[in-house]
């Protein structure tokens, strides 16, 4: 090849020097050429850098900058592979990532195409929990207000977890020792790729289920993971999951790994259990026990019952002592009832001494003679009296002057008088006489009665009826008995 040319040799439109022969290359050509020799060269590297600038397109593509204190490479991971990415990535997180190295002819750039992407030890891990822990804290899903109760005596309880693993048979285990209930499972992975989205779908299909439907809803959800490295445990770390459990309208009881073990679940949940068989623990009484508490609170029951009715008859029995003896009581009466028969015998026996003497000394002064002679008397006294006509008028015209005068207190008194002096008796359509206002104005039909007869009426407001049938002439009373009748009974 020809040495280039020198300044000199320079013109205004470009010549191939004699003996050269290499053509110009494109833009193109040199950027496919850098693009295959790049590509061929570091067709696999694995790079540690801290992430900035990380954006998730709309496409679903995934980029970023992977730098270190001296240099920064662009990077860029397609929809498929972002999308299997078991954590979330951030600005300033250390990071390896697998992939091979190509060029970007449209900038004349060169970037790492990401096949992987993985924490840079344990450190990077902790620091991005922290941080995620931290951001999800200031939104107040970790707030101890928003914690809510546990049922005391759940009916049906919800478990997340892998169904088969040790921790649902632990559960299971424990629950049957201490109070068996009705336990709905939800197999979820519970590591490695989609398992977040599995327990966060879980959480949230548990909280949807209606009460009342054909699927029983818990009373308390157990989220459980058997314990690990943090690595296993990560995906009980997720957004995704840690807002479900905050979301959940069921109390929720978080038993990932060991009891040094702590997730970002265990802050979301209602409550944190060291291990799974401690949440079947927190879950339920120990049904023994609570048989026994309701034995002791009959028995305190039945004491709180029977307690005033042993005083009461413990202060009867002690009054019952202090009280004397019914024969004591009674003993003076009795001497006293004695006393008085024998005084009423003798006081019986005088008395009809006494009557025997009396009858005796009238016995004595009654004779036959004098009984006639009496009679005798009695029978001239009745012969002389004489009945006298005036004995018997004189009562008689008395009772009739009597009658006359409540005869005409009648009269003026009867209820159809003032029917003469131009009054009228307004009466509803069963004949009873109407005395304010407010009755007439209830009924539909009236009937005014005039002293020469009646005339229907009709209230204002209502229809006209058909007049009701005129009332029957008051019947006449009977007329006092003749003066000169003679009433014995007068």
């Amino acid at each position: 090849m020809a040495p280039p040319p020198t300044s000199d040799d320079a013109g205004l439109v470009a010549r191939t020097p004699q003996g050269d022969n290499a053509q110009p290359l494109t833009i193109s050509e040199i950027s496919a050429l850098l693009k295959r020799t790049v590509e061929d060269r570091f067709g696999f590297v694995r790079l540690r850098g801290e992430l900035s600038g990380v954006k998730r397109a709309a496409s679903g593509h995934f980029y970023c900058a992977l730098k270190d204190e001296g240099a920064v490479i662009d990077g860029v991971m397609w929809k498929g592979n972002a999308t299997r990415m078991n954590f979330r990535a951030e600005d300033g997180l250390e990071v390896i990532a697998t992939g091979k190295l190509t060029t970007y002819p449209g900038r004349s750039k060169y970037q790492i195409v990401i096949d992987s992407l993985e924490l840079a030890g344990e450190g990077a891990l902790l620091a991005l929990l922290e941080k995620t822990r931290s951001r999800l804290a200031a939104e107040g899903l970790f707030d101890a207000g928003r914690k809510r109760a546990l049922p005391y005596l759940p009916q049906v309880i919800g478990v997340v977890t892998s169904p088969t693993g040790a921790v649902i048979r632990d559960i299971l285990h424990r629950l049957a020792d201490r109070f068996p209930s009705h336990v709905l499972v939800w197999p979820v992975l519970v590591q490695g790729q989609g398992a977040a989205e599995q327990v966060a779908a879980a959480v949230r299909g548990f909280s949807a289920i209606a009460p009342g439907g054909p699927v029983p809803r818990p009373d308390v959800v157990i989220v459980a993971r058997g314990g690990g490295s943090i690595e296993d445990l990560w995906s009980f770390n997720e957004e995704v999951v840690v807002r479900a459990i905050a979301e959940c309208t069921i109390p929720v009881i978080s038993a990932v790994g060991h009891e040094t073990d702590t997730t970002l679940a265990d802050y979301a949940a209602d409550r944190r259990a060291p291990t799974p068989t401690a949440a079947a623990e927190m879950a339920v009484p120990v049904r023994a026990d609570l048989a026994l508490t309701l034995a002791d609170f009959a028995a305190r029951q039945r004491r709180a019952v029977y307690r005033p009715v042993e005083l009461g008859r413990e202060r009867l029995a002690a009054r019952v002592r202090m009280m004397p003896r019914p024969e004591n009581l009674l003993q003076p009466q009795a001497q006293r009832l004695d006393d008085l028969s024998e005084r009423l015998r003798r006081a019986l026996g005088d008395r009809s001494a006494r009557g025997r003497e009396r009858l005796a000394g009238v016995a004595a002064r009654l004779s036959p003679s004098l009984l006639s002679r009496s009679a005798a008397e009695a029978q001239r006294r009745l012969d002389r009296a004489r009945l006298s006509p005036t004995l018997i008028e004189r009562p008689l015209r008395q009772g009739t002057d009597r009658l006359a005068a409540l005869t005409r207190v009648m009269s003026q008194l009867h209820p159809e008088k003032p029917l003469e002096r131009g009054y009228a008796i307004v009466r509803d359509a069963g004949g009873k006489a109407l005395t304010t206002r407010a009755e007439a104005a209830g009924e539909a039909a009236l009937t005014l009665q005039f002293r020469d007869g009646t005339l229907a009426a009709m209230p204002a407001g209502h229809a006209p009826t058909a007049p009701p049938p005129p009332a029957a002439p008051p019947r006449k009373r009977a007329a006092p008995r003749s003066a000169t009748q003679d009433d014995l009974f007068s």
